[in-house]
């Protein structure tokens, strides 16, 4: 089986910078998730930038769901985003004239395959929307009549992880997703998304400053401004 990230030899340096970031391998297979974690510079959404398809210029191999990033036009990479990876935003960047459930079904207008693994799951993307929300522990009575502008923090925070999780993607991608949360709702949070993930199988790469996060992973990197795994 293909992993669902694999990095041989990846060496990136901003134009006239010594590289800020150097990984020998590391590999993903579905399923597994990964704590990352380090000091502010160190790489960490530079990292994340890479995976995402984001992010070029670098030296060596970053596969995707078995396709090479660098082989790939910024249309392809593009396409190869949309229908594999969902990405959750420190900055949520949620859509603030839209409600809830068309936030969350965004990814699905523009993925075919994430679509259709939405319908699979729960017949519409609607009612996945609101199945995502529900699982999520957001009240039905806020899907149609408020905004997300309306939305407390925490919940602006719990539809962005529905609309990342919908229609099932290969990866989660995570950068500093509980930094607004207390500590129980963040744990409450990390419950719920882990649990959701494991039913679908989806590999979660998560970035955060909080230590605390790290009890929730088997696996970690810490970057220190140039590292290995």
């Amino acid at each position: 089986m293909k992993p669902i990230i694999r990095i041989d030899n990846l060496r990136f340096a901003w134009p006239g910078q010594a590289p800020m970031l150097e990984i020998q391998q590391l590999q993903l297979q579905a399923g597994e998730h990964l704590f990352i974690q380090g000091p502010s510079g160190s790489g960490k959404s530079t990292l994340l930038n890479l995976i995402a398809g984001v992010l070029g210029g670098f030296e060596g191999e970053i596969s995707l769901a078995g396709q090479s990033l660098a082989s790939l036009s910024e249309r392809q990479r593009d396409r190869l985003r949309a229908d594999h990876i969902g990405i959750l935003f420190q900055q949520f960047n949620l859509l603030p004239y839209l409600n809830l459930i068309d936030n969350v079904s965004l990814p699905c207008t523009l993925s075919a395959p994430r679509r259709e693994a939405a319908i699979r799951r729960s017949d519409s993307v609607q009612a996945e929307a609101h199945r995502l929300l529900e699982r999520l522990q957001l009240p039905a009575e806020l899907f149609q009549r408020r905004t997300v502008a309306e939305l407390s923090i925490g919940q602006q925070q719990r539809v962005a992880a529905a609309r990342a999780l919908i229609g099932a993607p290969e990866l989660i991608i995570a950068d500093e997703p509980t930094s607004a949360l207390d500590g129980v709702s963040r744990d409450r949070f990390m419950q719920l998304l882990l649990e959701e993930l494991d039913q679908s199988n989806t590999t979660l790469l998560l970035v955060s400053h909080d230590p605390a996060l790290s009890e929730y992973f088997s696996r970690h990197l810490t970057l220190e401004g140039a590292s290995s795994c």
